[in-house]
Protein backbone atom coordinates (compact mmCIF):
# COMPACT_ATOMS: atom_id res chain seq x y z
CA UNK A 1 0.00 0.00 0.00
CA UNK A 2 2.82 2.40 0.84
CA UNK A 3 4.53 1.63 -2.47
CA UNK A 4 1.35 2.34 -4.43
CA UNK A 5 0.60 5.62 -2.64
CA UNK A 6 4.20 6.88 -2.88
CA UNK A 7 4.32 6.04 -6.58
CA UNK A 8 1.07 7.92 -7.14
CA UNK A 9 2.47 10.99 -5.36
CA UNK A 10 5.76 10.81 -7.30
CA UNK A 11 3.95 10.37 -10.63
CA UNK A 12 2.05 13.55 -9.81
CA UNK A 13 5.36 15.41 -9.66
CA UNK A 14 5.41 15.80 -5.89
CA UNK A 15 7.83 14.80 -3.15
CA UNK A 16 6.27 12.35 -0.67
CA UNK A 17 7.02 12.85 3.02
CA UNK A 18 6.10 9.94 5.29
CA UNK A 19 5.78 10.02 9.07
CA UNK A 20 6.19 7.02 11.39
CA UNK A 21 6.02 4.89 13.27
CA UNK A 22 7.92 1.76 12.26
CA UNK A 23 11.05 2.29 10.16
CA UNK A 24 9.73 -0.50 7.97
CA UNK A 25 7.72 2.12 6.06
CA UNK A 26 10.96 3.09 4.30
CA UNK A 27 11.00 -0.27 2.54
CA UNK A 28 7.58 0.37 1.04
CA UNK A 29 8.61 3.85 -0.09
CA UNK A 30 11.86 2.73 -1.74
CA UNK A 31 9.92 0.09 -3.69
CA UNK A 32 8.22 2.95 -5.53
CA UNK A 33 11.51 4.04 -7.11
CA UNK A 34 13.97 2.52 -9.57
CA UNK A 35 17.22 0.89 -8.45
CA UNK A 36 19.38 3.90 -9.41
CA UNK A 37 18.24 5.78 -6.30
CA UNK A 38 20.52 6.54 -3.34
CA UNK A 39 19.23 6.14 0.22
CA UNK A 40 20.77 8.15 3.04
CA UNK A 41 19.76 6.95 6.50
CA UNK A 42 20.21 9.00 9.67
CA UNK A 43 19.98 6.31 12.33
CA UNK A 44 21.63 5.06 15.51
CA UNK A 45 21.36 1.51 14.13
CA UNK A 46 22.31 -0.23 10.89
CA UNK A 47 19.10 -2.31 10.87
CA UNK A 48 20.81 -5.05 8.88
CA UNK A 49 19.57 -8.07 10.80
CA UNK A 50 18.07 -11.05 9.02
CA UNK A 51 15.34 -11.35 11.66
CA UNK A 52 14.44 -9.64 14.94
CA UNK A 53 12.41 -11.25 17.72
CA UNK A 54 11.28 -13.89 15.25
CA UNK A 55 10.11 -11.35 12.65
CA UNK A 56 11.63 -11.16 9.18
CA UNK A 57 10.12 -7.73 8.55
CA UNK A 58 10.69 -5.10 11.24
CA UNK A 59 12.50 -1.87 12.07
CA UNK A 60 15.66 -3.89 12.73
CA UNK A 61 15.64 -5.74 9.39
CA UNK A 62 14.25 -3.27 6.87
CA UNK A 63 17.62 -2.10 5.53
CA UNK A 64 18.55 -5.69 4.70
CA UNK A 65 15.42 -5.77 2.55
CA UNK A 66 16.21 -2.37 0.99
CA UNK A 67 19.66 -3.68 0.00
CA UNK A 68 17.91 -6.39 -2.01
CA UNK A 69 16.17 -3.69 -4.07
CA UNK A 70 19.09 -1.34 -4.71
CA UNK A 71 22.88 -1.86 -4.64
CA UNK A 72 24.25 -1.70 -1.05
CA UNK A 73 26.80 0.84 -2.30
CA UNK A 74 23.84 3.21 -2.88
CA UNK A 75 23.05 3.21 0.86
CA UNK A 76 24.70 5.60 3.33
CA UNK A 77 24.25 5.41 7.11
CA UNK A 78 24.84 8.49 9.28
CA UNK A 79 25.02 8.62 13.08
CA UNK A 80 25.57 4.91 13.67
CA UNK A 81 26.48 3.89 17.23
CA UNK A 82 24.61 0.69 18.16
CA UNK A 83 25.32 -2.35 15.99
CA UNK A 84 25.80 -6.09 16.27
CA UNK A 85 28.84 -8.06 15.14
CA UNK A 86 26.75 -9.72 12.45
CA UNK A 87 25.64 -6.35 11.06
CA UNK A 88 29.22 -5.09 10.87
CA UNK A 89 30.32 -8.21 9.03
CA UNK A 90 27.32 -7.98 6.69
CA UNK A 91 27.96 -4.31 5.91
CA UNK A 92 31.65 -4.88 5.16
CA UNK A 93 30.90 -7.89 3.00
CA UNK A 94 28.31 -6.06 0.91
CA UNK A 95 29.91 -2.60 0.71
CA UNK A 96 27.65 -0.47 2.90
CA UNK A 97 29.04 2.93 3.85
CA UNK A 98 28.41 4.39 7.28
CA UNK A 99 29.64 7.36 9.29
CA UNK A 100 29.46 6.68 13.01
CA UNK A 101 29.03 9.27 15.75
CA UNK A 102 32.72 9.32 16.71
CA UNK A 103 33.77 9.90 13.11
CA UNK A 104 31.22 12.68 12.74
CA UNK A 105 32.48 14.45 15.84
CA UNK A 106 36.11 14.14 14.80
CA UNK A 107 35.42 15.50 11.33
CA UNK A 108 33.00 18.21 12.40
CA UNK A 109 29.63 18.86 10.77
CA UNK A 110 30.95 20.95 7.87
CA UNK A 111 33.59 18.46 6.74
CA UNK A 112 31.24 15.51 7.23
CA UNK A 113 28.64 17.31 5.13
CA UNK A 114 31.17 17.83 2.33
CA UNK A 115 32.02 14.13 2.35
CA UNK A 116 28.36 13.13 2.21
CA UNK A 117 27.73 15.48 -0.71
CA UNK A 118 30.73 13.99 -2.48
CA UNK A 119 29.37 10.45 -2.01
CA UNK A 120 25.96 11.52 -3.33
CA UNK A 121 27.34 13.47 -6.30
CA UNK A 122 26.93 10.55 -8.73
CA UNK A 123 23.21 10.20 -8.02
CA UNK A 124 20.33 12.16 -9.53
CA UNK A 125 17.71 10.74 -7.17
CA UNK A 126 18.13 10.62 -3.39
CA UNK A 127 15.75 9.30 -0.73
CA UNK A 128 16.25 10.58 2.83
CA UNK A 129 15.14 8.67 5.91
CA UNK A 130 15.59 10.01 9.43
CA UNK A 131 15.15 7.75 12.44
CA UNK A 132 14.70 10.12 15.37
CA UNK A 133 16.88 7.88 17.54
CA UNK A 134 19.86 9.36 15.68
CA UNK A 135 19.50 12.21 18.18
CA UNK A 136 20.78 11.85 21.70
CA UNK A 137 17.90 10.89 24.03
CA UNK A 138 18.39 14.20 25.84
CA UNK A 139 16.88 15.87 22.75
CA UNK A 140 14.56 13.11 21.52
CA UNK A 141 13.55 10.78 24.37
CA UNK A 142 10.32 9.45 22.85
CA UNK A 143 11.71 6.76 20.56
CA UNK A 144 11.39 3.00 20.51
CA UNK A 145 15.10 2.26 20.93
CA UNK A 146 16.92 5.20 22.56
CA UNK A 147 20.72 5.07 22.37
CA UNK A 148 23.01 7.29 24.49
CA UNK A 149 25.77 9.40 22.96
CA UNK A 150 23.72 10.57 20.00
CA UNK A 151 23.85 13.62 17.78
CA UNK A 152 22.70 17.12 18.66
CA UNK A 153 19.91 18.95 16.81
CA UNK A 154 22.49 21.40 15.48
CA UNK A 155 24.61 18.61 14.04
CA UNK A 156 21.74 16.74 12.39
CA UNK A 157 20.15 19.89 10.96
CA UNK A 158 23.51 21.02 9.53
CA UNK A 159 23.87 17.70 7.74
CA UNK A 160 20.26 17.46 6.58
CA UNK A 161 20.16 20.99 5.17
CA UNK A 162 23.57 20.46 3.62
CA UNK A 163 22.51 17.42 1.58
CA UNK A 164 18.87 18.23 0.83
CA UNK A 165 18.49 19.70 -2.63
CA UNK A 166 16.37 19.25 -5.74
CA UNK A 167 17.53 15.63 -6.09
CA UNK A 168 15.50 14.57 -3.03
CA UNK A 169 12.62 12.53 -4.44
CA UNK A 170 11.16 11.45 -1.11
CA UNK A 171 11.79 11.37 2.61
CA UNK A 172 10.48 9.99 5.85
CA UNK A 173 10.90 10.64 9.56
CA UNK A 174 10.26 7.62 11.74
CA UNK A 175 10.30 5.95 15.16
CA UNK A 176 8.60 8.73 17.11
CA UNK A 177 6.60 7.16 19.96
CA UNK A 178 3.78 9.59 20.85
CA UNK A 179 2.85 7.59 23.96
CA UNK A 180 6.18 8.56 25.55
CA UNK A 181 6.33 12.10 24.19
CA UNK A 182 5.68 15.36 25.98
CA UNK A 183 6.00 17.17 22.66
CA UNK A 184 9.79 17.53 22.63
CA UNK A 185 10.50 14.70 20.21
CA UNK A 186 7.64 15.56 17.87
CA UNK A 187 8.68 19.22 17.74
CA UNK A 188 12.24 18.27 16.86
CA UNK A 189 11.03 15.87 14.18
CA UNK A 190 8.84 18.59 12.69
CA UNK A 191 11.82 20.93 12.61
CA UNK A 192 13.87 18.40 10.64
CA UNK A 193 11.10 18.08 8.07
CA UNK A 194 10.63 21.85 7.87
CA UNK A 195 14.33 22.50 7.30
CA UNK A 196 14.57 19.73 4.71
CA UNK A 197 11.64 21.18 2.76
CA UNK A 198 13.18 24.66 2.87
CA UNK A 199 16.51 23.34 1.57
CA UNK A 200 14.83 21.43 -1.27
CA UNK A 201 12.82 24.46 -2.30
CA UNK A 202 15.83 26.77 -2.10
CA UNK A 203 17.75 24.40 -4.38
CA UNK A 204 14.88 24.37 -6.86
CA UNK A 205 14.70 28.15 -7.00
CA UNK A 206 18.44 28.64 -7.41
CA UNK A 207 18.70 25.69 -9.79
CA UNK A 208 21.83 24.38 -8.13
CA UNK A 209 22.11 21.04 -6.36
CA UNK A 210 24.59 20.52 -3.54
CA UNK A 211 26.95 18.52 -5.76
CA UNK A 212 30.66 18.71 -5.02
Amino acid sequence: RIRLVVKEVVDAGKVPILLGGEHLITLGAVKAFSCDIAVIDFDAHLDLREAYMGEEYSHATFMTKVSQLIPPSNIFHVGTRAVSKGEIEFSREHGFAFMDVTTLRNKGASKACQELRSKLAQFRKVYLTVDVDVFDPAYAPAVGNPEPDGLSPEGVLTLVTGICDERIVGMDLVEVSPHYDTGITSALGARVIFEAICSIEKSRKTGSANIQ
